[in-house]
């Protein structure tokens, strides 16, 4: 919790006054037993209705001024909370943004998520709650337990035993929650990642109508979650019932023993009241203070886990050079002895790739499934980096370039279209933001989504759902590709992005893409149709380049293409 505290910075007068207030509200409410004790013992023994009221006005008054600070304290305490929560968010969902995809991998999405929403939300509710009561609590157990030894220091001995056995009490129960909240954590990131992978992959469960086995499997995720929440819950639970019993035997003993003072003569009628109101504080006091440690003890859990985010760092940095490709006329890509695996994997997904990618080029890369055709293309704009060997953009070594020049030069399609809540036109804008209508249509003619755009009666300003729900699958690869080609990059990249496509879309589609002035093209596909034109089509097998060549060179030399040719051409 500590390292977390730096999101305080802008709020250190909210949160010194919130606890402060708290503290005053405090004050006032000690002085409430001494009070009724006057009451009883002066106004009611000696039948003073002018000192009964008197005495009333004043216990109004300090309801009224602890009303006022209580309402005080809860807005600082809530504004530095809210604000402490918002930048905990932000920093941590940046944090993640600088992932490489390795990281991502490695992490899962789902418990991602969870970090970034519950667990930020458990933070900030710890201190919220932490600046109502850090203060407030500790004092009036203490400031009780010191009046009621201000009116008798032997009836103040029952205090102080409860205020042991109840601290034995809070600390046992304590103990034993913390790690099981930790638990409770980690069984909610897998319900979240079966909610997320079920949602997601919707239509193949009503395809395969297994909607009943995944029911089962996510009956068994929450029943296991249920199991653990239930006995966190029982611990938890056993806080308030044991530390009503501990204090009101302390109150029956107040009673019993006080009962004896006031026959003999050593304490009042209103003494004893108070004494019994002052262990009543400590018993709500004590109760919220145990609260507040329980609460405490899940945001700590919580906190723990938000700091392994940020002490994960990406393993990818770029370097200070920016890559400019306008003035250069060279090889555009070189791969040298290129080795990649992904992380955990036990075999290298690439191996020995060597490959030079003149500018201006198009070049068609093809293979099975498996061969290693994405991730191939996802080396150039570094969301990997390589195991061994080197790439070179423009002549230079990769990670002599930062990370922004190399994305800006590079535009990525990939094999599933991803369209953004919003409208067609903020989807095209993310390939430049400043771009204007002439030229996102100038973008979209060449992706062939004219038509898509206009057969929406608000064409640019159409709604786009959730992941583009509202659209098909080859309206979505049009407009991503429109997308890309907004950008302007001098690489583009279509990772198998036509698809979904007819055949005579996707001949418009490259052939428009052709007439693009010093743009190099790489085309990933399993339909040689949308590669056999290219200048170069690159054959992949098991993460190796088997085969470099035009469409016919390959044909008459490779027996891996001529295989995909046949098959193809024959169905």
């Amino acid at each position: 919790m500590l390292r977390l505290a730096r999101y305080l910075k802008e709020y250190k007068l909210e949160s010194a006054l919130a606890p402060l207030f708290k503290l005053l509200e405090a004050a006032f409410e000690l002085l409430v037993p001494i009070v009724i004790a006057r009451i009883i013992d002066v106004g009611i023994a000696n039948k003073d209705s002018n000192y009964i009221i008197k005495m009333g006005i004043l216990l109004v008054t300090l309801a009224v001024i602890g009303l006022t600070s209580a309402i005080v304290a809860q807005y600082f305490s809530a504004k530095a909370a809210t604000g402490f929560g918002t930048k905990l968010r932000d920093d941590l969902f940046s944090h993640i943004l600088g992932f490489s995809h390795a990281e991502i991998d490695v992490l899962g999405r789902d418990t991602l998520v969870t970090r970034v929403t519950n667990d930020s939300d458990q933070v900030q509710n710890g201190v919220n709650r932490f600046f109502r009561l850090v203060l407030r609590s500790p004092f009036i157990v203490a400031g009780a337990f010191i009046m009621s030894f201000h009116i008798d220091p032997k009836m103040s001995m029952i205090a102080l035993t409860v205020i042991v056995i109840l601290a034995i009490t809070v600390a046992l129960i304590m103990s034993k929650s913390i790690g099981l909240y930790r638990n409770v954590q980690r069984k909610l990131d897998r319900v979240l990642g079966k909610t997320g992978e079920n949602l997601t992959g919707i239509r193949v469960i009503r395809a395969f109508s297994k909607e009943n086995s995944e029911v089962d499997e996510y009956d068994k995720a929450t029943k296991d979650l249920y199991n653990d929440q239930v006995l966190v819950g029982n611990i938890s639970a056993l806080l308030n019932p044991l530390t009503y019993v501990v204090v009101n035997l302390g109150i029956v003993a107040i009673l019993k023993a006080g009962a004896v003072q006031v026959n003999i003569g050593n304490l009042t009628t209103g003494q004893v009241v108070a004494l019994i109101n002052y262990m009543s504080q400590i018993l709500v006091e004590l109760v919220k203070f145990a609260n507040l440690i329980i609460l405490l003890s899940k945001a700590s859990a919580c906190a723990k886990r938000i700091n392994e985010i940020f002490d994960i760092k990406s393993s990818i940095t770029g370097g200070s050079g920016e890559l400019d490709l306008e003035g250069y006329n060279g090889d555009i890509i070189t791969f040298e002895n290129v080795g990649f695996a992904y992380p955990k994997a036990k075999e290298e997904a690439l191996s020995d790739i060597s490959l030079s990618i003149k500018k201006g080029e198009t070049v068609g890369i093809i293979g099975g499934t498996g061969s290693g055709k994405s991730s191939l293309i996802n080396l150039i704009p570094r969301f990997y980096d390589i195991s061994r060997g080197s790439i070179k953009l423009a002549g230079k070594d990769i990670k002599e370039y930062s990370l922004d020049s190399i994305r800006k030069n590079v535009a990525l399609v990939e094999q599933k279209s991803r369209l953004f809540r919003g409208d067609i036109r903020d989807n095209l804008l993310w390939g430049d933001e400043n771009a204007s209508d002439s030229e996102l249509f100038e973008a979209a003619d060449i992706a062939q989504a004219t038509d898509v755009i206009n057969s929406k009666e608000k064409r640019l300003d159409s709604e786009v759902a959730m992941y583009g729900n509202n659209f098909s699958g080859g309206q979505k690869q049009r407009l991503s590709i429109a997308r890309s080609l907004v950008k302007k990059a001098g690489i583009l990249i279509l990772d198998d992005s036509s698809s979904a496509l007819d055949y005579a879309t996707d001949s418009r589609l490259r052939k428009a893409i052709r007439q693009i002035k010093d743009i190099t093209t790489i085309i990933v596909s399993q339909r040689i149709v949308s590669i056999k034109n290219a200048d170069r089509i690159v054959v992949l097998d098991d993460g190796k380049i088997v085969g470099i060549g035009t469409h016919d060179e390959l044909l008459k030399n490779s027996p891996i293409y001529k295989e995909i040719y046949n098959s193809q051409v024959m169905s």
